[in-house]
């Protein structure tokens, strides 16, 4: 993560949701973190990735698991592929113990429930800025099976292109219009392919695509 900050000096923060008056309240859940505290409110994954383009020195990134262009925690793991050093915490309406596990095995350094009482937000954040991770203390995070949390894993470990690679995959589209879509070559794209399913252990795209199906939210 690199140094520590504290509220002694500047920090920049990215507030990730999609609903404005969700992102004034957690501006005000940040308040004196920071001193001087730059907040960057974004409001789909683009934005996000913008904004981390445009300013290398953010230290943190609250993100929401439900915004346009994020599907499911393919988000967070994309984030955490492209900017690894930037901690993210999840902000979520979601609270069930299973979503919220997944996200710590994905890379998040905190899981944030947005029923949360705004000064516990703000002690969960700086326990996060200080190095620490921060789940609900009273949302027990049982282990999950072994086989999903390899898979977790192996999830983790695409690249960001293989992954947006993947979840075309999963909306169906074929090898031409994935090429379309990221500019690259069709050959390019059947290197992709290939990657991800060495990354994954499978041996054909339909087995990809059920694999990638654990990157969508429950309910």
């Amino acid at each position: 993560m690199g140094e520590t900050k504290t509220a002694n000096g500047p920090g920049i923060i990215i507030v990730a949701d999609d609903h404005p008056l969700f992102r004034g309240a957690l501006r005000q859940a940040i308040g004196g973190i920071f001193d001087p505290l730059t907040v960057i409110e974004a409001g789909t994954l683009d934005e996000v990735t913008t904004a981390l383009g445009g300013a290398p020195e953010v230290d943190l990134v609250l993100l929401d698991l439900k915004m346009p262009g994020v599907n499911g925690f393919s988000g967070l793991t994309y984030l955490r592929a492209q900017h690894p050093s930037v901690p993210v915490v999840i902000v979520s309406g979601i609270d069930d113990a299973a979503t919220i596990r997944t996200c710590m095995e994905f890379g998040a350094a905190g899981y944030i429930p947005k029923t949360t009482p705004i000064e516990t937000i703000n002690r969960a954040i700086r326990h996060v800025l200080a190095g620490d991770t921060w789940t609900p203390p009273d949302i027990p995070l049982a282990e999950g099976d072994k086989e999903t949390a390899d898979l977790i894993r192996r999830l983790a470990s695409l690249t960001p292109q293989q992954m947006r690679v993947l979840t075309m995959l999963s909306e169906g589209l074929l090898n031409k219009q994935i090429a379309y879509e990221l500019s690259v070559s069709e050959a390019t794209v059947k290197a992709h392919v290939s990657a991800i399913l060495a990354k994954l252990g499978v041996e054909s795209r339909t087995q990809a695509v059920i694999a990638a199906a654990r990157l969508d939210l429950p309910g």
